[in-house]
């Protein structure tokens, strides 16, 4: 029984040392403003839509002609 209790408590130790550790790591962190967020997103969102409509493209030419192949 106090060997189950020492191990919850060097657990519990653990996981508060963990969060200590982990907020020191986030205050070095260098955030990027709102400005450069916004611009971020932006680049993000045009790359998401263009490889979308690429796949869009590509997905639609291998259906004709796979089309094309199975009506013969």
């Amino acid at each position: 029984m106090a060997a189950q209790e020492t191990a919850v408590q060097g657990s519990a130790s653990r996981s508060r040392r963990f969060l200590r550790e982990v907020k020191a790591e986030l205050k070095k962190v260098s955030w990027p403003s709102k400005q450069e967020l916004i611009s971020y997103t932006g680049i993000v969102f045009v790359a998401v839509v263009f490889v979308a409509v690429l796949i869009w493209g590509i997905d639609t030419v291998y259906t004709k002609l796979l089309h094309v192949f199975i009506n013969k």
